[in-house]
């Protein structure tokens, strides 16, 4: 996960330290505690590794910028696909998520594991410890979660997330509904250098073609601009 460096993913947070609302999802089932076998439950298949595998050595076959080429469109395919496979949005997995586990949601991120593909949502609850949950993306309901474990590196990160989302109006979840028009939301994270702004939510989406994009948006505004280092 991302936020022990101060980049949180998170493709829509529904709140941040008292702000910010959550999009109601309905689901059914407790959660298992332990995330070790979650992913292996989600009702949404990823895209295989062995077609990556063929894709690619068919791609690698090939001689110079086709190759290349071939490469990026399946790449591209496989991105619009997951993209369309995730019935259950950003902002709807942290929903879950925070139901199941209350506190602020820092990061969430549409990621293959186990062949399956599960929503991560990092939760900060008390300002100080970090849980992570993991949501189907087909289902909205919460698959497993746990607390990680303590050490100093997540103390201080606790510590700066805190304050860098202190007296902001804009939430993760508020980012990601600024960046939906731009394509399906699979990312939202917190980017502490993004140029002349300082600290901002960057959002990534994927167009239907499976084109893939980063936005900034504010910490105190709701229009996306492009994240020039795309």
């Amino acid at each position: 996960m991302k936020r022990r460096t101060l980049t949180l993913s998170a493709v829509a947070a529904a709140v941040v330290i008292g702000a910010g609302t959550a999009t109601t999802v309905a689901f059914a089932g407790e959660a298992d505690d332990d995330t070790s076998s979650a992913a292996s439950r989600s009702s949404v298949r990823a895209v295989d590794d062995d077609d990556r595998d063929d894709a690619d050595s068919s791609a690698g076959s090939g001689a110079g910028s086709g190759a290349d080429s071939d490469g990026r469109d399946d790449d591209r395919r496989e991105n619009a696909r997951e993209a369309r496979d995730a019935r259950v949005s950003a902002e709807e997995a942290v929903a879950a998520a925070l139901r199941h586990t209350p506190g602020t949601a820092t990061e969430v991120d549409l990621d293959s594991d186990d062949g399956r593909l599960v929503w991560d949502v990092d939760v900060l609850s008390g300002g100080k410890t970090w849980h992570h949950v993991v949501v189907d993306p087909g289902t909205g309901k919460v698959l497993g979660a746990h607390v990680e474990p303590d050490d100093d590196d997540d103390d201080d990160s606790a510590r700066r997330v805190s304050s860098a989302l202190r007296g902001t109006s804009t939430s993760a979840a508020d980012a990601a509904r600024a960046a939906a028009g731009r394509g399906a939301v699979t990312s939202v994270e917190l980017d502490d250098d993004a140029g002349s702004r300082g600290r901002a939510w960057e959002v990534e989406t994927t167009s239907p073609s499976g084109v893939e994009r980063h936005w900034h948006v504010s910490l105190t505004g709701t229009t996306p601009t492009p994240a020039y280092d795309d």
